[in-house]
């Protein structure tokens, strides 16, 4: 596993297990094959709503808490600064654990200034070791960045084949803030799995084309968190480190460039639609 420095010293496994979409009733198994395949960066969210199996899975898997990071996000029904302080308390609670590894503002919805001030604090206070942001356009990453006294260390957002954000990682660099990769396999959409560029590059790497894919964001130096409820797929996406893509194959990734995300997190219907889900 390869990790990646945060601004404040922190390491974090660069690859690492999202929850996203995983029943409850399911996770607590996933992340245990997880942790047996050897995943340590498990990501959750409060609006994920599986917290607390996570927290089971991390107790019965008995590995030190020490050798794991655990990531967590505040959804905007709890932003503001005494509201943000008891949901954090409600996320250690629930997964079972003392500190938080790095807590995220899960979307850029409500008051993000007074919920980020709350954040400072908790960081402050040891509750979490590191603090940062998801789903936040350059430029309001930017306006909390300079009107705070500490600057997010990470932004969440998508990043995959279809929508790739080049440059973005040397953007928030400039910050000293580095970026998680949602998406990151498009969620299966266009048929991205047999998508012919990718599988050609597989064969020539005797890989399968989500290992191809997570490859070319780890290159990128971004972490990432590839999702799965299947044995088989889980142990794959880890085993990526083994090789590394060529410029000429990172290139013709590149290519696959459409410009369409899976969300546009960027608009009033968006807004609407996400302030409307509590």
């Amino acid at each position: 596993m390869k990790y990646i420095s945060l601004s404040n010293g922190i390491e974090v496994p660069q690859l690492g297990f999202g929850v996203f979409q995983i029943p409850p009733q399911n996770t607590k198994e996933a992340v245990l094959t997880a942790l047996e395949s050897g995943y340590r960066h498990i990501d959750t969210a409060q609006a994920y709503y599986n917290e607390k199996e996570v927290g089971e899975a991390i107790r019965e898997s008995g590995i030190p808490r020490e050798e794991l990071f655990i990531t967590t996000k505040i959804w905007h029904s709890d932003h503001g600064y005494e509201e943000a302080k008891k949901a954090c308390e409600e996320s250690l609670k629930k997964l079972g654990t003392d500190y938080i590894d790095l807590y995220l503002i899960h979307q850029n919805i409500g008051d993000v200034f007074a919920t980020w001030r709350a954040f400072e604090d908790l960081y402050k206070e040891g509750k979490v070791k590191a603090i940062g942001v998801s789903n936040f356009t350059k430029s309001r990453f930017v306006n909390l960045a300079k009107h705070n006294e500490i600057t997010p260390m990470v932004n969440q957002i998508e990043v995959n084949p279809y929508y790739q954000q080049n440059g973005i990682e040397e953007f928030y660099e400039k910050y000293g803030c580095k970026v998680e990769a949602w998406g990151p396999l498009a969620e299966g959409r266009d048929n991205i799995f047999q998508n012919p560029i990718l599988k050609e590059i597989a064969e020539k790497y005797n890989k399968s084309t989500a290992q191809i894919i997570l490859r070319w964001i780890t290159q990128r130096g971004i972490i990432v968190f590839p999702k799965s409820i299947k044995d088989e797929r889980v142990q794959e996406n880890i085993d990526i480190f083994d090789f590394e893509l060529s410029n000429e194959d990172m290139e013709k990734i590149n290519e696959l460039e459409t410009g369409v995300p899976i969300a546009y997190i960027d608009t009033p219907e968006f807004v609407e639609n996400i302030s409307n889900f509590k």
